[in-house]
């Protein structure tokens, strides 16, 4: 392939004008997504999950193929993935050494089991890598109705239990002395970050969500510490990189996470030399 033909194949603007209404359902669940990935990135973040979403990722995914192989809803399978791993993983508790090393284990077996599913699976082949890489004109009115609501529910239940969730991210030991049902929203957080996993897996794939749920964090985190300042800049990471995605995976023949985890990647550049041009200046200040 020329350079003319890749350029062609990751950036085309042709008809863009046509094509941009294709993707009216997949710019809406993009901003649900971002609002939702900023939010439940900054806890992730805070309790040291990021090894944890890709696990449940991985299972996510392999309920979404077991769907897609029955003919049932993609979403229900992959919430039903993602919620079973996201509470196995709550009632094992808040160790991150145990954690991680379950994670480990169950991170092949839910993507062998996956691929197995998909390998089983006769249809459209399209489907087969969109639950891996993700989609930009397979989101439906009703896959949108679907996610708006999961993701209302998800943020609603966030802003319950935000003030406990946050005081038990910093410091598990003194909030479960005050009082703090540490246990409880630990498994609490872990089933709404589970639900959050499946739906952006309907957007980036599964390979990818931790673009979603994880770097616009880590990006916020490296410019301020400041904790609503965090969030805010979470949020707006995500869906930028969500929205921005899809807006020029519209332009191009390859999948939109690419498109996605660059921007992502290119935010998290930009705040991690800000970040450092700043410890830079305050060490030389005398």
């Amino acid at each position: 392939m020329d350079l003319q033909n890749l350029w062609d194949a990751v950036f085309n603007f042709q008809n863009y004008a046509e094509l941009l209404p294709l993707v009216r359902n997949s710019l809406i669940a993009g901003a649900v997504l971002g609002l939702l990935g900023g939010l439940i990135g900054t806890f992730v973040m805070m309790r040291d999950l990021a090894f944890a979403v890709h696990g449940i990722a991985e299972l996510s995914f392999a309920g979404a193929a077991f769907a897609l192989l029955v003919g049932a809803n993609v979403i229900y399978g992959s919430l039903a993935g993602s919620v079973l791993a996201a509470v196995t993983l709550g009632l094992m508790g808040i160790r991150a050494r145990d954690r991680n090393s379950i994670i480990g284990v169950v991170m092949p077996f839910g993507l062998g089991l996956g691929i197995l599913f998909l390998a089983l699976y006769e249809g459209r082949s399209a489907n087969k890598f969109g639950l891996l890489t993700g989609q930009i004109v397979s989101v439906s009115s009703v896959q949108v109705n679907l996610l708006v609501g999961c993701a209302v529910l998800v943020i609603a239940a966030l802003g319950i239990i935000w003030r406990p969730l946050t005081f038990a991210s910093a410091d598990a030991d003194l909030a479960e002395a005050r009082g703090v049902p540490v246990r409880g929203l630990s498994i609490g957080f872990m089933v709404l970050l589970g639900i959050s996993v499946a739906l952006s897996i309907q957007v980036v794939g599964a390979l990818l969500v931790l673009a979603l749920l994880i770097t616009p964090a880590a990006a916020a985190l490296k410019v301020t510490a400041t904790p609503r300042l965090v969030v805010l800049l979470s949020v707006i990471f995500a869906t930028v990189s969500v929205v921005g995605g899809i807006l020029l995976a519209l332009g191009g023949r390859i999948p939109v996470s690419p498109y996605v985890t660059t921007i992502s990647f290119a935010i998290y550049l930009v705040c991690r030399a800000i970040g450092s041009r700043r410890a830079a200046q305050l060490a030389h200040t005398p």
